[in-house]
């Protein structure tokens, strides 16, 4: 039987409780991570957790607010002091409420800003001095492929994850001659509860319409990119940005 790609790995998931968090989460338990799942949703990432336990795998929660970096630390360092250390950060914890700009407040605005690019900034900055001191380390940020197609009424939104793949992209140069990778998954249309919040079914699937490949994206797609992002198997890229779009866009 061969090994399982992530034994012994220690990994941090934020916004883990559902969606392409959840599906991660699940396969990285699956392939022998001990897993530490954070989200706003405190309830359901125990559940998760629970459940992931409940399949012979290692898993743990925390209720965390990505916002707040007092909430941050405080739940990566437990996480870390009870497993030794960190080999792993997967930044997935985000939100995109839609809102035509010219309606858009500044709080808005902001609070879109808070979660999906200063929560990055916030658990990247909790995990990253650990890594460096080890020498080890492998980050992967969830953006979007809205960046690269632009959509109306999330301006907030697509600004955010842009945000992200410069961030991605810096810091891979920075950290890179300390043995830390850093690489960004831009998904596009995956099929999760929340998407039902923000689309129709037409519009789902205009956007389906526009793949290479005719099919609905489901998260353990989304997972199955971390997984390779976060094992040895991409040890020869960093500062890059993978599209999980079914051939959306190619850039």
């Amino acid at each position: 039987m061969s090994q399982r790609l992530l034994e012994g790995k220690v990994a941090i998931i934020t916004g883990a409780a559902a969606g392409i968090g959840e599906a991660t989460a699940r396969l990285f338990g699956e392939e022998g991570a001990h897993v530490f799942i954070l989200d706003l949703n405190g309830s359901g990432a125990a559940a998760v957790a629970e459940d992931i336990r409940a399949r012979s795998g290692s898993a743990f929660s925390f209720a965390a607010d990505v916002r707040k970096s007092d909430s941050v630390r405080g739940a990566i360092g437990q996480a870390i002091e009870q497993s030794g250390r960190v080999d792993i950060l997967i930044n997935n914890a985000g939100t995109y409420p839609r809102k035509p700009f010219l309606e858009m407040s500044e709080q808005e605005w902001d609070d879109v800003q808070e979660t999906n690019l200063k929560g990055v900034f916030h658990c990247t900055k909790a995990v990253l001095p650990h890594m460096v001191e080890r020498r080890a380390g492998k980050i992967v940020n969830i953006s979007s492929v809205t960046f690269f197609k632009g959509l109306a009424n999330l301006t907030h939104y697509v600004a955010a994850k842009g945000g992200v793949i410069g961030l991605t992209r810096s810091l891979a140069r920075e950290v890179g001659p300390h043995c830390v990778y850093v690489n960004c998954i831009t998904p596009g249309a995956i099929e999760v509860e929340t998407e039902k919040l923000v689309a129709t079914p037409e519009q789902i699937a205009a956007i389906v319409g526009q793949q290479s490949l005719q099919g609905r994206l489901k998260p353990l797609d989304v997972a199955r990119v971390c997984l390779f992002l976060a094992c040895h198997l991409s040890d020869g890229l960093t500062g890059q940005t993978i599209n999980v779009d079914g051939g959306l866009i190619m850039h």
